[in-house]
């Protein structure tokens, strides 16, 4: 909960710091944070959504990149250690913002009935086949859409934590409790979680927008008729 309250106060203080003293020309941190923040906007809300309907979203979707990413980062911080997602109840959490985005979405687009019935009940199929489309349809997307996205970040982040664990606990052994030539695969071992190390970076970013586009799909599919 202390690395979560970090990443917390870190984020707000990182965008207060660009914005505080913005400028029609911006400086450099001004400019990488709104580089940043036009990645949001365009790479994702934009691109799957559309300009109105991205704009709307724009918002929800950069709290969710950045607050996932900056739960992931975490991870490798020296004396942290720890994803802030590596437990459940921050993807859980994240999974649920995305849920009532998409739903919210989808009711002010076509409002209650119109959302559940293009959900629940697909055109252009037999009538009678809807006893068996109507509950895999309510599972899929009342269910199975929450669930995946919170069980695929957290997953992703566990594991990467345990990676990096394994590595560098190995590392500690082999060098300092290991008897002789032993100590020689500490190297391959530390090799091994610098790499890993490197990696979880990478995975940082790529489940950040993941996380999001998969959030901005499901508020496109909401906001259409199917």
């Amino acid at each position: 909960m202390l690395v979560r309250v970090i990443a917390t106060i870190v984020l707000v203080a990182v965008f207060w710091l660009a914005a505080r003293r913005a400028s029609l020309v911006p400086g450099r941190f001004q400019g990488a944070a709104e580089m940043a923040l036009d990645f949001v906007r365009v790479n994702i809300a934009e691109e799957v959504l559309g300009k109105e309907s991205g704009r709307r979203a724009t918002a929800l979707l950069t709290v969710i990149f950045f607050g996932v990413f900056a739960m992931n980062i975490t991870g490798v911080v020296p004396f942290l250690n720890i994803a802030g997602s590596s437990v459940i109840g921050v993807p859980l959490v994240f999974a649920v913002i995305a849920y009532i985005g998409f739903i919210a979405a989808g009711v002010r687009a076509q409002g209650t009935g119109g959302f559940l019935k293009s959900s629940l009940f697909p055109p252009g199929v037999p009538k009678f086949l809807y006893v068996i489309l109507t509950p895999i349809e309510f599972l899929s997307t009342f269910i199975l859409r929450p669930l995946t996205l919170t069980i695929r970040l957290l997953a992703n982040m566990l594991v990467g934590h345990l990676l990096l664990v394994l590595c560098f606990g190995a590392t500690h052994y082999l060098f300092f409790e290991a008897a002789g030539g032993m100590k020689a695969l500490g190297t391959v071992t530390f090799a091994a979680g610098l790499a890993f190390t490197v990696f979880e970076i990478f995975i940082a970013a790529l489940q950040a927008f993941i996380f999001t586009l998969l959030t901005a799909v499901y508020i496109q599919l909401s906001e259409d008729a199917h």
